[in-house]
């Protein structure tokens, strides 16, 4: 490329044929023709070799293309096609230097070239000069009319020509006055025209529908050089603004956007290489397209590349961002702007196609940013929700109407949130997120919903289980006929007041009237079933229970005194109350009777069963005879209601009988032992008879005292040996037994009085020895039977005792 101060040229199409691709972008690059959009014009020439093209170019121009050194001889100069700039000419003007027509280096056969640079700027210009020779008007062989024909020709060869000016310059102006040359010029050409093939849509098409034909007339440059240049400066002045309506241009339908100059002159030299017709619709479509997808994807990578949206696209992962929606309706905007400005001279359909396009590709590329956004808002919303619900729970209101109040405050703080972020160029809208943001406040709801429930549920059952479980359980533990009334008056009392206020809760949670009666039956159902699971715990325990009445009413009196057996006492009486008593409790718990009408026979079948079996055995003392026992089951009390079965009540009954009998047995031993205890005085008929047949002796003792002190002495002794031999305690158990131990017993106890009387004996007496040895005696004796005594005494209470609590081990 060569370079001046005002001008700019380069080779577009070389001699060879080869379009300089990278030379023309270079090129449109400096004289930035990609910023003229529309306002530019496109100008050629044509004409024979040497015929001074390039001189009337550079001189109507002020181009710098090469002229020829006439003083070198008449030769080839401009080789394939050259372009400039215009410099000094708005619009922005560009001449195409053809190579000239008839030259001696192509040879007379190859015209293919000339066809083919013809037809190119002819589909490309928007002015053709044909540079011709003056003394060649007129001539019927002239060299201008093998060009016309050529333009002609190939003209056809234009699926839908543009109306193109064709601006005839008359070389070397002779003096015959331009009046005259320009009809016979128009002459010859139409008649060209009409010599023409022409397809038969354009058989009757006349010239003036494909060319405005122009026609100036120029001095000889060699000869009258100032001449030349003042018409020449007045010629440029016809190309000033030569676009605008009336101007030199002619029909711009065709014309292509200076961005897409390039490529469409390039894909229209391809075509005509090819020898292809030229579809000048079809093409202006495909160049559109072409570089309507170029400028999208170029408006796309920079919208990618931009640092603010950048930003924001880091930013919206972490959180949500104020002004989302402005800033991205704002870069959109910008980048739909930008395509608008370099797209907008390019065919409509196909402009807005693609912006369509790009705008689908920046939406998709925005669209997880926006999806983002309004996650973020929608786990704000729903966190704020959850707080919001949270604080008005806890602030006392009721369930219904805090959620309610709670869901329309979020979703409207939503609303706004989200007409925040929305886009513009967008059909998108957050109904969806908005309905996931509801169906998660519907959950969040249901499940605080559940969990107040199950805790008001929880807190009312607890209520009801600590209401119901002790005293269910002491009026069974003082089981009577009153039990079951009682339970069941309680149990009726504790679920009215509880399902009074259990129902005013619920009335605070907005529940259907089934539901709700549904939660209170429910209610109901675990009060009963706390009763029964209390009773079904103390009937486990039946037996323990039965012993402990037992040996309550057995072994206290009726202040709940212990009883001691004196032996008045009638332990058959008391042992059948007793036993009656823990009969009545296990009636008690054999069923459960939380129902008004629960009625049965179980007490008396007990009754006649177990405490009278004699009597029930002698009535029924048959072949036939039936266990009224023998069954797994009560009459009259169903199976869910049974507690303890008849099977399991004998058994119970007999395992109760067993475990208790000993006691009964302890207390019948007691009473026997205390009876011996107590009779060891003779009848009184016996001490009468006494009296009366020991008079005389008794009279003989008060003559003579000395046999009372021996009596005294003896009883004394005695006395020691009762209570050295222990003989009550010994004879407790039985004669033999006693007789037994005493014998073992009596001689050493005998040599161990005397020792010790002996040995008192030897102690000496300082004034009085008799005195102070009946002292010794005495001191002697005394504590002997004091401790005597208390020993037995002691022994007395410890077997009184162990008759009535454990007794002896003996008997055991």
């Amino acid at each position: 490329m060569e370079n001046s101060e005002t001008c700019c040229s380069t080779q577009l199409i070389d001699g060879d044929g080869i379009f300089n691709a990278t030379g023309i972008d270079k090129f449109m690059k400096e004289v930035k023709l990609g910023e003229c959009g529309l306002s530019y014009a496109v100008v050629s020439i044509m004409g024979p070799q040497s015929s001074g093209k390039s001189t009337l170019l550079n001189n109507l121009f002020s181009t710098n293309f090469r002229e020829m050194d006439a003083f070198k001889g008449r030769s080839q100069t401009t080789k394939g096609i050259w372009m400039a700039r215009c410099a000094g000419i708005e619009p922005c003007t560009l001449v195409m230097d053809l190579e000239g027509t008839d030259g001696r280096e192509r040879g007379e056969d190859d015209t293919a070239f000339e066809k083919q640079s013809a037809l190119f700027a002819l589909a490309v210009s928007d002015i053709v000069l044909i540079n011709m020779w003056c003394h060649d008007i007129g001539r019927e062989q002239a060299a201008n009319k093998p060009l016309l024909k050529t333009v002609f020709q190939v003209m056809m060869r234009l699926f839908s020509p543009r109306k193109t000016t064709m601006l005839f310059v008359i070389r070397d102006k002779t003096r015959t006055p331009l009046e005259n040359l320009e009809p016979v010029l128009r002459e010859d050409i139409q008649k060209i025209w009409d010599s023409v093939p022409k397809p038969q849509a354009h058989k009757e098409t006349p010239l003036s529908e494909f060319f405005n034909v122009e026609v100036v007339a120029l001095s000889s440059y060699e000869e009258k050089e100032e001449q030349f240049r003042e018409q020449v400066a007045s010629l440029r002045q016809r190309f000033h603004h030569s676009i605008a309506p009336g101007g030199l241009a002619g029909d711009r339908r065709g014309v292509v956007p200076a961005s897409g100059f390039s490529f469409s002159a390039q894909q229209i030299w391809k075509v005509i290489k090819e020898n292809k017709d030229l579809d000048l619709p079809a093409h202006k479509v495909m160049v559109a397209t072409v570089r309507c997808e170029e400028i999208a994807n170029e408006k796309y990578a920079s919208f990618v590349a931009n640092e603010e949206w950048c930003q924001l696209e880091e930013a919206v992962q972490s959180g949500p961002i104020p002004g989302f929606g402005k800033k991205i309706n704002s870069l959109l905007r910008a980048c739909l702007s930008e395509y608008d400005a370099e797209a907008t001279y390019f065919d409509e359909g196909v402009r807005s196609s693609k912006q369509k396009q790009l705008q689908d590709k920046l939406l998709q590329l925005v669209q997880p940013a926006f999806q983002s956004a309004l996650g973020h808002i929608r786990s704000v919303t729903l966190d704020k929700f959850k707080e919001t619900f949270e604080k008005a729970l806890k602030g006392g209101e009721r369930f219904s109407p805090a959620a309610n109040t709670c869901i329309e405050s979020c979703m409207a703080q939503f609303d706004e949130a989200s007409a925040d972020v929305v886009i513009e160029q967008a059909n998108w809208d957050a109904s969806k997120v908005r309905e996931k943001l509801l169906r998660d406040i519907d959950a969040h709801v249901a499940s605080v919903r559940e969990a107040k429930i199950s805790e008001l549920t929880s807190s009312y059952e607890d209520k009801l289980k600590i209401a119901l479980s002790g005293p269910v359980e002491a009026l069974l533990d003082g089981a009577n006929s009153d039990t079951w009334p009682s339970i069941r008056n309680l149990l009726k009392r504790e679920i009215e007041s509880s399902v009074l206020g259990f129902s005013a809760a619920l009335n605070g949670f907005d529940m259907d009237e089934e539901t709700r009666q549904n939660m209170i039956l429910s209610l109901k159902d675990y009060a009963r079933g706390v009763v029964e699971g209390k009773a079904k715990e103390e009937a486990g325990r039946v037996l323990i229970r039965m012993k402990d009445r037992f040996t309550m009413l057995f072994s206290h009196d009726s202040d709940s005194m212990p009883r001691v057996w004196t032996g008045k006492e009638d332990i058959r009486v008391i042992t059948k109350t007793a036993r009656s008593a823990s009969l009545k409790l296990l009636s008690v718990m054999a069923a459960i009777r939380l129902d008004d009408g629960d009625t049965d026979d179980i007490e008396k079948t007990l009754a006649v069963a177990l405490l009278d079996p004699s009597s029930n055995s002698v009535k029924d003392r048959s072949i036939t005879a039936v266990d009224r026992l023998a069954s797994s089951s009560w009459e009259k009390v169903p199976s869910t209601k049974t507690l303890i079965t008849p099977v399991q009540c004998k058994s119970l009954w007999r395992q109760f009988k067993m475990e208790t009998e000993y006691s009964v047995s302890q207390a019948i031993s007691a009473q026997e032992a205390n009876k011996r205890n107590n009779n060891w005085l003779p009848p009184p008929w016996a001490i009468l008879a006494l009296v009366v047949l020991g008079f005389n002796e008794f009279m003989t003792l008060l003559k003579n005292p000395l046999y009372l002190g021996v009596i005294f002495v003896v009883f004394l002794l005695l006395k020691a040996l009762w209570v050295q031999l222990n003989i009550a305690g010994e004879f407790r158990h039985g004669i033999l037994p006693g007789l037994i131990s005493l014998s073992t017993k009596f001689v050493p106890t005998i040599m161990n009085l005397i020792k010790r009387l002996a040995e008192e004996g030897q102690n000496p007496t300082a004034n009085n020895p008799q005195r102070t040895s009946s002292k010794n005696n005495t001191s002697n004796a005394v504590p002997v039977g004091s401790s005597a005594s208390s020993s037995a005494s002691s022994n007395l209470t410890s077997l009184d005792n162990g008759n009535r609590y454990t007794g002896s081990s003996k008997d055991e």
